[in-house]
């Protein structure tokens, strides 16, 4: 009994550690993905003459005329405003503190620092050749999208876990009510808004793995994301990346071998179900990511999803 008794403690043991070793290595593995995704996307579609034809084409295919919808779109981009992000992220800040976890507040505050700061810098310093003949300076990424990706990210990140799923759900709503408008105004193209959004996830996911370090050896709670978020986001990014895939072939075979299969419309959506797809993934991985913060003292046991 004790030889099995020993074997059992030696493997809870190393079960442990095998787990604690990969809740505290699983966001840096999430931001490499996703800066290497932003990299994969500036590589196909601003600087191959292909990936730029097909991104204008989604661009400038979102004649958008129904004056609801406009009205809609024009109201979701006004809001999108430094001061409306100002005072979320100081909401963001005071939940943290409210919960005993300081942590969290300058995490949330370095999140959204960081990741518009680098969209800017990219936006300022990226050369896009002009290999489309559209003649339009570069956009890429979307200072529009990163902010509001951001600020979404940090309210997921801020508040308890028993509200990260609904929080998930409702900041993917709007993240992609955003991103569309960016395009259907002209403003950006699919990629700049993807772009945006993988380089939020990218540093969201590199300051919670520096915040996970300086709790290392702390309690672990369970790291089972919020289901009510992560299988809606699953569907839809399944389904949306399917739709997207389909058209982007169609669009491909309209530029190379025969030209006005497709008309601008069926562009316009075939971009949208890309940035509805990259939304669901990235919200997907932050959802999860977020799922293995160590709870505060205000938060009851290892019970809150």
């Amino acid at each position: 009994m004790t030889a099995v008794a020993s074997r059992q403690a030696h493997a809870d043991t190393t079960r442990t550690v095998s787990a604690g070793g990969w809740h505290s290595i699983s966001p840096l593995l999430v931001a490499v993905l996703s800066a290497a995704g932003a990299y994969l996307v500036h590589r196909v579609f601003i600087r191959t003459a292909l990936g730029q034809s097909v991104d204008t084409a989604a661009m400038r295919g979102g004649d958008v005329r129904h004056e609801q919808v406009t009205e809609v779109l024009s109201r979701t981009l006004g809001a999108t405003q430094l001061a409306v992000l100002a005072v979320v992220c100081l909401v963001a800040a005071v939940v943290g503190a409210l919960r005993r976890r300081f942590d969290l507040s300058i995490g949330a505050a370095l999140l959204v620092v960081a990741a518009n700061v680098a969209c800017q810098q990219f936006k300022a310093h990226l050369d896009r050749p002009d290999l489309d003949g559209s003649a339009m300076p570069n956009s890429f990424p979307s200072g529009h999208t990163a902010a509001a990706a951001s600020v979404a990210f940090v309210l997921i990140l801020a508040f308890p876990r028993a509200l990260r799923g609904a929080m998930g759900l409702i900041g993917a709503a709007y993240v992609t009510l955003v991103a569309v408008a960016t395009v259907w105004a002209e403003w950006h193209r699919p990629s700049d808004t993807v772009a945006a959004l993988l380089i939020v996830l990218a540093c969201g996911a590199l300051i919670t793995w520096v915040i996970r370090l300086r709790r290392w050896g702390g309690p672990r709670p369970s790291s089972t994301p919020a289901r009510v978020a992560t299988l809606p986001l699953a569907l839809v990014g399944a389904v949306s990346a399917a739709a997207f895939t389909f058209g982007l072939a169609a669009l491909v075979l309209s530029e190379r071998v025969l030209p006005d299969l497709v008309t601008g419309r069926f562009a316009f959506f075939t971009g949208v179900a890309g940035i509805v797809a990259a939304v669901a993934v990235t919200f997907h991985l932050w959802v999860r990511v977020t799922a293995g913060d160590p709870l505060s003292g205000s938060d009851n046991g290892g019970n809150a999803r």
